[in-house]
């Protein structure tokens, strides 16, 4: 797999940029390429990944 980088955007999501695999809690591998925002408020009704409910700024995934 390339080298991804991983940026934490102030109040704001994790963002990953480069592909990556998503283990969920119940075992699903998620692949995910490109970019993708992991949720670190605790709001997103689409955990793990944000959407932008933290501030309505980050609509991604």
């Amino acid at each position: 797999m390339e080298n991804s980088k991983i940026t934490i955007i102030p109040n704001g999501p994790a963002m990953i940029q480069g592909n990556c695999e998503v283990t969920l809690p119940n075992g699903e591998v998620v692949v995910k390429e490109g970019r993708t925002t992991l949720c670190r408020c605790g709001l997103s009704a689409n955990k793990p990944f944000c959407d932008g409910k933290h501030k309505g700024e980050f609509k991604v995934d």
